[in-house]
């Protein structure tokens, strides 16, 4: 059996303790039997109050003998730059930490591990909204804020929020293999991996960004008619302006140039198209503009770093 106990300081946001609390429970109805316990640890006993003002009830306060601890993982909060971290949160973080098999954090949780030392020298990821303050703050820190998690020795970090499941499901395929953490995922109905050198954005989200009209449209043009000719030349014209112009303001509005987020929405639609296997390889390669298998093995490998057919193996519904 692994304990994992979990800090969940006054504030927390509940998803960070929820998330990787159900993936554990669930890969243990998988197995079975009880593989993990999982605790809720906070600096007071009873009920703690979350940063929705839902509250969740702590199993051990930081007074307490923590017990053998397998994995320990911080939870973040929304307002952890504004809050000072106790000293007592901090020698309890560092005393855990030296005796637990493994360590880490949920989105801004790795404040509190940094603030305590811990990943000095490190590579370490955070929620992309702190990842500024928290390079400031902490600069011996190999901060890599593009990352959903990282691992590195016995210190596992996640991104924000719900990157906190997909921390918990690599730690669950590291302990009980990957045929287990894949039926714990699809019971969630989650990816089962979500490349950890994935950028925390969708390309859906970057396409909400851009301010000016013209290059909103082309953004809109793109995500519909993904089979065309979307060359630079072909949108400008489209949207009525310089090739140039159009190539220099598409790179400061979205910070992707037009051919790089050409090929992220055409490989989003594509993954889309790959899960589902009654969808032949040769027609998901021309739905999503790739226009042969080739192509979009090429795209697929540099971008997922694994092949359609491999990717489809594992996601197919």
């Amino acid at each position: 059996m692994k304990k994992v106990a979990i800090l969940a300081m006054p504030g927390v946001q509940l998803l960070d303790v929820i998330g990787p609390s159900d993936v554990f429970a669930e890969a243990n109805r998988q197995l079975g039997y009880g593989y993990y316990t999982i605790e809720i640890v906070s600096t007071k006993p009873g009920p703690v109050r979350g940063s929705s003002g839902v509250q969740v009830m702590v199993d051990r306060t930081i007074y307490e003998p923590p017990g053998e601890i397998d994995t320990l993982l911080i939870a973040g909060d929304p307002q952890i730059q504004e809050r000072p971290i106790s000293e007592a949160i901090l020698l309890w973080v560092k005393s855990v930490s030296k005796q637990a098999d493994r360590f880490g954090s949920v989105c801004s949780g790795a404040f509190v591990l940094a603030e305590a030392g811990l990943l000095d020298g490190l590579r370490a990821t955070t929620h992309w909204s702190q990842a500024g303050e928290f390079a400031r703050r902490y600069p011996d820190v190999r901060l890599e804020p593009d990352r959903i998690f990282t691992s590195d020795g016995k210190v596992w970090t996640s991104a924000g929020v719900t990157a906190g499941i997909d921390l918990a499901l690599a730690l669950v395929e590291k302990d009980v293999g990957m045929d287990i953490a894949l039926a714990v995922a699809r019971e969630l109905v989650v990816f089962l991996k979500r490349p950890g050198g994935q950028s925390q954005f969708s390309t859906h989200l970057i396409a909400q960004t851009a301010q000016r009209s013209p290059i909103r449209t082309a953004q809109e043009f793109i995500n519909d008619h993904l089979s065309a000719n979307l060359a630079v030349p072909e949108l400008a014209k489209r949207v009525g302006m310089s090739e140039r112009n159009f190539a220099r303001l598409f790179k400061q509005e979205v910070q992707m140039t037009p051919a790089q987020y050409v090929e992220s929405m055409r490989l989003e639609a594509a993954r889309r198209l790959a899960e589902d296997a009654k969808i032949p390889m040769k027609s998901v390669a021309t739905q999503s503009g790739f226009g042969d298998i080739i192509t979009l093995r090429r795209a697929f490998l540099r971008k997922f770093s694994i092949s359609p057919a491999s990717y489809r193996k594992s996601f197919s519904r």
